[in-house]
């Protein structure tokens, strides 16, 4: 669902409203409420990814994704330093 700008033409407050495409548009200031809102013509909004995005790893076999798991906890529980991932590190001397 796109943020629509608003602008009263009264008052001059801006403000954003969150609203499906097929919302009819505001009419009424919050503010003073007058009726001559109009919407204004952004740029209009980027898409905005939130968490691991669209990627191809997420579409991957059941089978690859229990493999890559399994080498992931081999080189982990090979490993004693966390940091630099060596047996013998001289940073925290393991």
């Amino acid at each position: 669902m796109p943020t629509y700008e608003y602008e009263c033409e009264k008052c001059g407050y801006k403000f954003e409203k969150f609203q499906k495409m097929t919302d009819p548009p505001v009419k009424v200031c919050p503010e003073c409420k007058s009726r001559k809102v109009k919407r204004l013509i952004g740029v209009g909004g980027g898409v905005i990814y939130k968490g691991p995005g669209l990627y191809t790893t997420e579409y991957r076999s059941e089978e690859y994704k229990r493999k890559e798991k399994e080498e992931k906890q081999a080189a982990s529980s090979s490993s004693s330093c966390p940091i630099c991932t060596s047996n013998t590190c001289s940073t925290c001397n393991k």
